[in-house]
C-alpha cells in the first residue's frame, strides 16, 4: 500500500510502525506506508503522487513480516548484486539474527558484527 491505497492487517501494522518511528525519531526522514517501487524509484513515487520526505530514494526498507522481509532481502542481494546485511530481528530480549543456509562468508561476518554491536 502507498499512502492508504490498500487495506488490511499488514498495512495497518506498517502504518502503525511508521507512526511510532516518526514519533520516536523525529530527526530521521521516514516515509510509509509505501509500496516497494514507490520507495526506491523516484519516477514511480511521482506517478503515485508520493510527495514524502524521500521521494522514491529510500535506503532502508522495513517489511511487515519475516517472510516478506526475507523475500525482499534475497531479491536485493541476489538480483541487485548488493551487499545486504540482515535480517535484523526486533522485539526479542537479546540481539538475535538469522542466516540462510545459502549465506556467504561475508554475510556471516556482517551479521555477526551487527549482532555484536546490538549486544
Amino acid at each position: 500500500s502507498t499512502k492508504g491505497s490498500a487495506k488490511g492487517e499488514l498495512v495497518d501494522k506498517v502504518r502503525e510502525a511508521t507512526r511510532l518511528a516518526k514519533q520516536q525519531r523525529p530527526d530521521l526522514l521516514i516515509d510509509g506506508e509505501v509500496q516497494l517501487d514507490a520507495a526506491i524509484v523516484p519516477e514511480v513515487a511521482t506517478i503515485k503522487d508520493m510527495h514524502g520526505a524521500l521521494g522514491g530514494r529510500a535506503n532502508v526498507l522495513i517489511f511487515p513480516s519475516l517472510e516478506a522481509g526475507n523475500i525482499g532481502y534475497k531479491l536485493t542481494q541476489r538480483l541487485g548484486k548488493a551487499r545486504a546485511v540482515g535480517p535484523l530481528l526486533q522485539g526479542l530480549n537479546r540481539p538475535a539474527s538469522d542466516l540462510s543456509r545459502g549465506a556467504l562468508v561475508e554475510d556471516i561476518v556482517d551479521t555477526v558484527a551487527v549482532t555484536a554491536l546490538r549486544a
